[in-house]
């Protein structure tokens, strides 16, 4: 029965279904509980990492865009059938549900949509002080990379300037059913005590996700839609390509450009 399920889902979503028990219970482990006293997971499938969450002292919900997925966690997860969500996370306003009161989202993602769902956390960021789960290993490592790593990029710095991000441990693809081609990665994000930035947020993420769209090239050259003034493009920090500058640097570079334009 749990295999049709499976699936069905499967051809769905394009997901991996977990299936080794000690590895959902250690994702489930990687949750604090601080700050916070519910859980949204996304994508639970089979329930295999959600009876885990059960047993904290949390309250937890599920949101499940597959009716197969939510049929079968209503049969078998009986007191959990009145906070499963049946909707696509990324187009659901949580708010619906949850009030803006604080909540920990973690899940084991599927790949086509994780950075995606990163996105949408960091909208939401005033709302949730962790997050954590199971990603494509490469994409788990770009989230969490420093400067001067050739995966550092857009995922890196705008989660990493609201988020203390760990890369925790690395899972092969035989836990998986069916396995997929490449190893997966389990991080957990802890929002920053003040994750407020000292400059407009707004032009922070035009600013980075601009640096990048040609990462190969000095931040001169790179941020030249912006239209800077000659005197500020004179400043050392435009002479460096965007691997090279940590959060903080681009924090401080946004600064320039705002008061510069």
């Amino acid at each position: 029965m749990a295999n049709n399920y499976q699936v069905k889902a499967k051809k769905h979503l394009g997901q991996h279904f977990l299936k080794d028990e000690n590895v959902a219970r250690k994702i489930a482990d990687t949750l604090t509980l601080t700050g916070y006293n519910k859980v949204l997971e996304i994508g639970p499938g089979m329930g295999v990492l959600t009876k885990y969450l059960l047993e904290k002292d949390l309250k937890t919900y599920v949101i499940e865009i597959d009716s197969e997925s939510v049929e079968y966690l209503k049969a078998n997860y009986l007191n959990l059938a009145p906070r499963i969500i049946e909707k696509d996370f990324l187009k659901y306003d949580l708010n619906q549900v949850f009030n803006n009161e604080p909540l920990a989202i973690i899940g084991n993602f599927p790949y086509n949509i994780s950075s995606q769902i990163v996105f949408k956390m960091l909208d939401m960021r005033e709302q949730i002080p962790e997050f954590s789960g199971m990603f494509q290993k490469e994409v788990a490592q770009r989230i969490c990379s420093k400067e001067g790593s050739k995966v550092y990029g857009i995922l890196s710095v705008l989660t990493q300037a609201f988020y203390n991000a760990e890369y925790l441990f690395t899972v092969s693809p035989s836990v998986f059913n069916p396995p997929p081609k490449v190893d997966s990665g389990v991080l957990r994000l802890t929002r920053k005590e003040n994750y407020a930035l000292p400059c407009s947020e707004a032009l922070f993420f035009r600013v980075v996700k601009q640096a990048f769209q040609q990462r190969r090239k000095t931040l001169r050259n790179s941020l030249k839609t912006f239209n800077l003034p000659d005197n500020l493009k004179a400043n050392s920090i435009f002479g460096k390509r965007p691997e090279q500058l940590s959060v903080p640097e681009f924090i401080e570079l946004t600064q320039l450009i705002e008061n510069g334009l």
